[in-house]
Order: structure tokens, then sequence, then C-alpha cells
């Protein structure tokens, strides 16, 4: 099993005295107001059009899963993917249903997943970054058929949702811990973000980035993140990475999201930080959970690649359902 936590007297920076968790120093503070969320939920929000479609959003037909090669990863949607990486088959905070939240209510997908959980193959781990309803989907989880085989790694205090499910073989996770399966390592690794699924339980859940490290590739999911100082020490520490695949939508406005959201310059800035010689930008172009145009972010982060002088050919943007070796 993973280490323990040290005990009070080192307690780590990122547990709160009281319980719960808190980003790392050198995170942006959160500074919304109320006034701030109640003008982004009853009037961003309301006042939002959702563009036409750009034709070429997704690809058609369903991915191979079972038939993913060595090294190569396939995009879901969202932030779901799947790799193989260390022989195993691995899925990303997997959502996969219409809606993200609760009893039918919440954003609804505009482009569905490539792949429905129900015709998933049997994988070899579930990785987990966090527990909003568009990184935990229940419906999803409990459509998959091997929930009793398969391992799933995530963050502290998310394993007891996961075991209601049906998962038998949950791993919890702190910052910097890892566990390894056959020849893959997973690690978790720090992120700014938040966590809940409800208006009781902010932040009583750990949020994270992960690392999956194999003997030939290691790969940085970088779940939902702001920006801040802790990637670099993620570079000193756990780079480099063959590939990074990082947040890009959902930034704004920038009071409540920076926060918790990267934008897609940012993007560019966590590759370099950590090191990755690749990233694919994600959490983009399924649902619309904030006020801006969900399309300029590809864009947006081809152009921060160049200006940042990390190579726009570095800085990929796949179709929902397509893969590509790394």
């Amino acid at each position: 099993m993973p280490e323990p936590v040290a005990g009070p007297e080192l307690r780590p920076a990122h547990h709160r005295p009281g319980g719960g968790f808190r980003n790392p120093p050198g995170s942006p503070r959160r500074r919304a107001t109320l006034r701030d969320y109640l003008k982004f939920l009853l009037w961003d929000m309301r006042v939002a059009r959702l563009p036409a479609l750009p034709p070429d959003l997704a690809l058609p037909g369903e991915p191979d899963l079972a038939a993913l090669p060595e090294n190569a990863v396939c995009w879901l949607g969202h932030a779901c993917f799947a790799l193989r990486i260390g022989g195993k088959l691995v899925l990303t905070d997997p959502y996969l249903s219409r809606t993200a939240g609760p009893f039918g209510l919440g954003p609804k997908r505009f482009l569905p997943a490539a792949v429905a959980a129900a015709q998933l193959p049997r994988l070899d781990a579930i990785v987990i970054s966090h527990n909003h309803y568009d990184h935990i989907d229940l419906a999803a989880l409990r459509a998959y058929r091997w929930r009793a085989e398969t391992l799933v790694v995530c963050p502290l205090g998310v394993g007891a949702l996961l075991r209601r499910q049906g998962y038998q073989t949950v791993i919890e996770l702190d910052w910097w811990q890892c566990w390894t399966l056959d020849g893959l390592t997973v690690t978790a690794l720090p992120a700014v973000h938040f966590s809940g699924r409800g208006p009781f339980d902010r932040d009583k859940t750990l949020w994270a980035s992960m690392a999956l490290t194999s003997s030939e590739r290691k790969v940085w999911f970088g779940g939902d993140t702001g920006y801040g100082a802790l990637f670099r020490e993620i570079g000193q520490r756990a780079g480099p990475f063959d590939l990074a695949l990082i947040g890009i939508g959902a930034y704004e406005p920038r009071v409540i999201m920076e926060a918790s959201h990267a934008t897609p310059e940012e993007a560019i800035a966590i590759a370099r930080d950590i090191g990755a010689a690749r990233t694919i930008g994600m959490h983009w172009g399924s649902i619309m959970l904030t006020p801006e145009n969900p399309f300029e972010a590809p864009e947006r982060f081809r152009r921060a690649a160049l200006e940042q002088q990390y190579g726009e050919s570095n800085a990929w943007i796949l179709k929902v359902g397509e893969t590509r070796t790394f």
C-alpha cells in the first residue's frame, strides 16, 4: 500500500489542520466573490450561445480500444483518454454520459463521447484526478462491465464513492505517493483546483494530476488545474515527460477560473515547466461549462506554442476518437 501521510507535526502544506485540502503554496488566490458567482450563473451562462460545431470535431465510427498499440493514446472526449502504456490499458477521468451533474441536472454534452461506457473493453486501470461530475461520471462507472476486476487509482478521499459503484480494488494516493502495477507506476502529483460534488463537501477530498510511468514512456495527466509555481517543482522532481495531457478549455471568467482552470497560453507554460516533449490540449470541445467560445481554445493553444517557442508541432489537437502514438 502507499506509504502513510506524515503525522500532524509534519502535516503536508496542502492538508488543512481541521481536515480537507488546499492548493499548494504559490497557487493563484481564490478571489471571486459571491457577486462574481451569481453573475456567472445567472447572466454569463444564460446569455452564452453554442456556435456551430466545426465539421471535423470528431472522427466517424468507434475506436477499437482493445487493439490500441503500445505507447498510443486515444481521446474519447473532454478529459477522458484511453492509453496503452507499460502494456496496460488505462482510462483517465471517465465522463462518457450526456450530463455532468446529479439526477440528470447540469451541463449537457453537445458532442457524444467516442465510446459508450458499456462498450469499453476490459481495462487494466482507471485513473481519476478528482471528484467533479465531468471527471467522475457515476452512470458511466456503473455501466462499465469489469468493475470488480479493474484497479482504480484516485486521490485521497475519493475511494468511498468508487467502492459504492462496485469497484473492489481502489488505491487512494496523496501527492507524491505512487502505486505500481506490473511495470506501470501511477504517481499522484499536485494540481491547482478544488473538489466537491455538492454544497457541503467543498475541498473534503483531494484533487491531483497524475504521472503514468513505464520503462519506455512518461505521461502526465493534468486533470483540472490552474497555473501555479508548483509545475516547475513537478518538472524537477518527476519530469521530464514524453507527453502531457493538459486542459485548455473552461477558462472564463478569469476572476473565477484562474484558480482552477488554465488558459490555452498557461497550458503551454505548464508543458514547458514540467518538461513535456509534447502536449495534447483536452477539456474542450464536448461540453460548454463556461461562457467563452468552446472552439477558440485550440487556435490559442497552437499560437501560444509558437509564441512561447514550444513548437506548434509539439502542441497536438486531436479529434474526438483519434488515436496518436507518443
